[in-house]
């Protein structure tokens, strides 16, 4: 390969991708809701000759470049989370602006400006004649990420029967390549009580009160350490290997942690006790954990045994018809992920990676100082349709993307043209770097 070639070209689609990413995102495009940005995305692919363009049954688009052996893939989720309070934005969040460096505007990082880069990266490879019997690529713009990550993959591979060899995330990697992420898990514990008159409060069973010392114990299982001593060790545990065989990677991805993020009651009025209380819980799971062992984790908490029957855990499920009108169920569990750093994948996106820009993540200026004080190779904080490609599915992901973790769903929401620029050269040089 040419690297000074791929890195020209991408240059000179600057503005091509730029113009691509402000007219996606001047349509709303939230979970469910996607259609406008699935039709601007599919038309720009059929404009730049991608040899098939499909919208499937969930509304994902496919773009294929190619016809090799091996299938690359490289996943963009293109719907958005909505604005907020319009009054914390300094300009309209789908108007947007650019200027020099900057485009700004919802969804520009989080996560429009991937699917620019890897639809320019599929034409920069036909344009500079890198495409060959070795492999075919795809890009898919996905649908309802931020409302169900990964649900889209799981439509793609089950019902679609595609399976790529290795899929690459463009979400927002901050110039750096990614190689995994915790998992997370939506769970939910029920409580009975008794209601009576609020004037005789010991006639009752006041389900408030018995949860009330359930959340002690789930702060507790936050917030321990894993002392001897402690009756509920801390998941700070799965950092030793004495609890788990996979801390190693455990310390890598950041321990587990879980905290209330809702709470629901019943009760005949304000003058009663309340006769059932509810709440969600957060989990983010580390290497190790899986959704059987997290519920049983919270099953065995000891106010939880204490109040028996009347208890009742378990996971929510998701079932919220995509823009097609296609419902999907499945359950709210998005497991933790994480490709070896000596895997053939890995290997392969540093190599493409060096060779165009050295052994330092790069940026625009004001970018620079964060980033390279990070290491190239790292993981991100939040999560990603890596649950679904490589956490259910075991296909190997790896994720390089344009823009910034800390811009996804934030007021003000921005992109940089350089890393438009950087992703698209690192995606186009990546196949035939994989498939020397």
């Amino acid at each position: 390969m040419d690297y000074n070639k791929i890195k020209e070209a991408a240059k000179n689609y600057e503005a091509d991708m730029t113009k691509f990413l402000r007219e996606i995102v001047k349509f709303p495009g939230e979970s469910c809701d996607e259609k406008a940005h699935i039709d601007r995305i599919a038309e720009e692919m059929r404009k730049l000759d991608f040899d098939k363009v499909e919208i499937d049954g969930m509304g994902n688009v496919l773009g294929y470049m190619g016809t090799g052996k091996t299938l690359i893939g490289f996943d963009a989720h293109i719907d958005t989370v909505g604005i907020g309070n319009k009054n914390n934005w300094t300009f309209d969040p789908y108007e947007g602006y650019e200027n020099d460096t900057e485009i700004g505007g919802r969804g520009v990082s989080d996560q429009c400006g991937g699917i620019v880069s890897a639809v320019y990266g599929a034409k920069i490879m036909k344009d500079l004649g890198l495409l060959n019997d070795k492999y075919t690529v795809l890009v898919t713009g996905t649908v309802q990420e931020e409302d169900c990550d990964g649900l889209c993959w799981q439509y793609i591979i089950n019902e679609g029967k595609v399976r790529p060899e290795f899929v690459v995330s463009t979400e927002p990697t901050d110039g750096g390549i990614y190689r995994g992420q915790r998992g997370r898990m939506e769970i939910r514990i029920d409580v009975k009580g008794i209601s009576c008159h609020g004037s005789a409060p010991e006639r009752g069973d006041n389900a408030i009160y018995k949860m009330a010392d359930i959340l002690q114990n789930v702060r507790s299982l936050n917030e321990n350490d894993a002392a001897d001593d402690k009756e509920i060790k801390g998941l700070v545990k799965m950092l030793d290997e004495k609890y788990n065989k996979e801390w190693k990677e455990a310390n890598f991805l950041g321990r587990g942690t879980v905290t209330a993020s809702e709470i629901f009651f019943t009760s005949p009025s304000r003058c009663a006790v309340a006769d059932s209380c509810s709440v969600s819980l957060d989990r983010r799971m580390t290497a190790g954990e899986t959704w059987e062992s997290c519920l049983e984790e919270i099953r065995n908490l000891p106010n939880v045994k204490k109040y028996g029957n009347d208890v009742t855990v378990t996971m929510y499920e998701y079932a919220r018809p995509s823009y097609t009108g296609l419902t999907y169920p499945i359950e709210c569990y998005f497991p933790t992920w994480v490709i070896p750093e000596d895997h053939d994948v890995t290997k392969a996106l540093e190599e493409a990676y060096k060779n165009l820009y050295g052994d330092a993540r790069i940026g625009a200026e004001e970018t620079v100082a964060m980033r390279t004080a990070r290491p190239l190779t790292d993981k991100w904080t939040f999560s990603t349709n890596g649950v679904s490609i490589m956490g259910r599915n075991g296909i190997p992901c790896i994720g390089f993307g344009p823009g910034a973790e800390a811009q996804a769903h934030a007021p003000n929401e921005k992109t940089w043209k350089q890393d438009l620029v950087t992703c698209a050269a690192v995606y186009a040089a990546l196949p035939t770097a994989y498939c020397k």
